[in-house]
């Protein structure tokens, strides 16, 4: 679990630093957010990943991988994921939001789904997930809980080819590093 979260949150940190890093951006502290207040975002970071790993890995795929095997119920897991994110992010009514947002969360709940059905326990999914949302959401202030540790100095934003490629990185890089640790492991 320590490993998950720790793998997840140098990617999400590198992913929100390269955000900045080629434009004339910066990162500043937030010198409003309370301690409280973040002891609060933490909690609702925390409930909200344990929300979703209870559900999609502790019961539907648990459940599902007895009856249709490992790929299916992983597949199953991660559509559902997918379809579920249109919700929290409020996408209905634009299709190429919908098919981003499902995109993105697709392979993360699939990477997720692998290391549940790799490891037989929730420690590795709850790791990596709660890595990933508290970085994201509570020390960048990517999310729904608004202005949290850090913000950005002014709304510039990466535009063109390298925005394309820091958000690749964004999708891909964790879910191929948990690959390729479960490869390394399978090899052993």
């Amino acid at each position: 679990m320590g490993a998950g979260f720790l793998l997840a949150a140098i990617i999400c940190s590198l992913y929100h630093m390269m955000t900045t890093a080629f434009i004339s951006n910066g990162w500043i502290l937030n010198k409003q957010l309370t301690f409280f207040a973040a002891l609060k975002s933490l909690w609702w970071v925390l409930k909200s990943v344990l929300f979703e790993e209870l559900l999609f890995r502790g019961a539907l795929l648990y459940l599902v991988i007895e009856k249709w095997g490992t790929t299916k119920a992983c597949l199953l897991s991660a559509v559902c994921f997918g379809i579920y994110h249109w919700f929290s992010y409020n996408a209905f009514g634009n299709p190429f939001q919908m098919g981003i947002i499902f995109v993105m969360t697709f392979i993360f709940g699939w990477m997720l789904a692998i290391s549940f059905a790799k490891t037989k326990s929730l420690y590795l999914p709850i790791g990596l997930h709660l890595g990933w949302n508290f970085f994201n959401i509570v020390v960048f202030s990517n999310g729904p809980l608004g202005k949290q540790l850090f913000m950005k100095a002014n709304d510039s934003h990466l535009e063109g080819i390298p925005s394309l490629l820091v958000f690749l990185f964004q999708v891909v890089v964790l879910p191929a590093l948990v690959y390729g640790y479960f490869r390394c492991k399978k090899q052993e």
